[in-house]
């Protein structure tokens, strides 16, 4: 990569031609050497861990039941065979099997599964299991080295290399909801690769390899690890995550710019109300079908995505205020979200 670099630069501004034998120098062979090394070191450290999962779904189509067959990867993080894989991967599976690197192949069971972060957990009983050091996807980096790895076929696995090139983005779930903290790296992701690590150099893992956008040119997504972290306790501890939820259904509106200032309102949107479940701690409330969220428990709601992000776990339960529009008038109400039905495919 150096002397490559070196090459453009020194014939593009020096207007002389550089042959190729001279391009490189000891140096730049040295610092390919160290590239080299670190992506070997951190693929044999972490490859080991790294399981190919073949899933049996069975779906009803116009000639009745029909079995379909998926394949994707995930990685051991416990060494008593807990395995972390994306949600849809294993989504409404009725087997699911796991090869490991070493050829060993067991049927696993299915622990949790939650489509909103598209991440799930499942379990193998066996022996001689080796689980992968989570990092810290806090301490992660622009530009520092990614190392994609996966086990698309079994007995093998893959590795692309790249660097992060991009912090904090956001991802939509299969389910419709925001997944926050996404890591984006240009480590290209192969067919079969979603579920499995991405690394540093150290072989720590710093995310899930989740998803591409091939007209982007191979952009690709993992969902942070500290993410993973808590969606996997939670999986591990109940089976599922705990949302908490109002029961309204909403679309983002534009504010009036003079009810903006009138009302001192930080955001130039909010969420409408177009529906009012029945029952739900939003009727209870008193919220009506026409109001207008713009804040709830102290936090500004500007779209959907921040009711969403809101509405986390620790609200379940718990009273909190609801500032909402209500024609031209602002209005404080008390509101006790519930926690989320179950989505899972369990």
């Amino acid at each position: 990569m150096a002397g490559i670099l070196r090459l453009v630069s020194d014939s593009a501004f020096a207007g002389e031609s550089v042959p190729l034998s001279q391009a490189g120098s000891p140096e730049d062979g040295e610092l390919l050497d160290a590239y080299s090394n670190a992506v070997t070191r951190a693929a044999e450290t972490v490859s080991r861990s790294v399981v190919n999962i073949d899933v049996h779904k069975s779906t009803r189509g116009r000639r009745g039941n029909q079995q379909t067959q998926g394949n994707g990867s995930g990685f051991l993080f416990t060494p008593d065979g807990y395995i972390l894989t994306n949600s849809h991967v294993v989504h409404g599976a009725g087997e699911v099997g796991v090869t490991l690197q070493d050829g060993r192949r067991m049927a696993a069971t299915p622990v949790g599964d939650d489509p909103d972060s598209d991440l799930a957990v499942i379990r193998i009983d066996g022996a001689n299991l080796y689980p992968v050091k989570l990092g810290d996807s806090q301490k992660v980096r622009v530009g520092q080295l990614a190392i994609a790895i996966g086990s698309p076929y079994g007995f093998q696995y893959t590795v692309t290399a790249g660097v992060v090139s991009a912090l904090g983005r956001s991802l939509r779930s299969g389910s419709g909801r925001l997944i926050d903290n996404i890591v984006q790296t240009d480590a290209a992701l192969n067919p079969g690769n979603s579920g499995g690590p991405l690394v540093n150099s150290r072989g720590e893992v710093i995310g899930v390899n989740s998803a591409v956008i091939l007209p982007a040119q191979g952009i690709c997504f993992a969902i942070a690890v500290n993410t993973a972290k808590f969606v996997a306790g939670q999986l591990i501890n109940g089976g599922r995550v705990r949302r908490s939820f109002i029961g309204v259904g909403g679309q983002t509106v534009p504010l009036p710019r003079f009810v903006m200032r009138f009302h001192n309102l930080a955001a130039e949107t909010g969420v409408l109300v177009v529906s009012v479940e029945a029952d739900s701690p939003a009727s209870q409330a008193g919220l009506r079908e026409g109001d207008v969220i713009v804040e709830l428990a102290g936090q500004a709601v500007s779209d959907i995505d921040a009711l969403h992000r809101a509405l986390s776990d620790k609200q379940v339960g718990v009273r909190s205020s609801l500032t909402v529009l209500r024609r031209n008038d602002k209005l404080s109400l008390e509101i006790v979200p519930a926690e989320s039905p179950q989505r899972s495919g369990r």
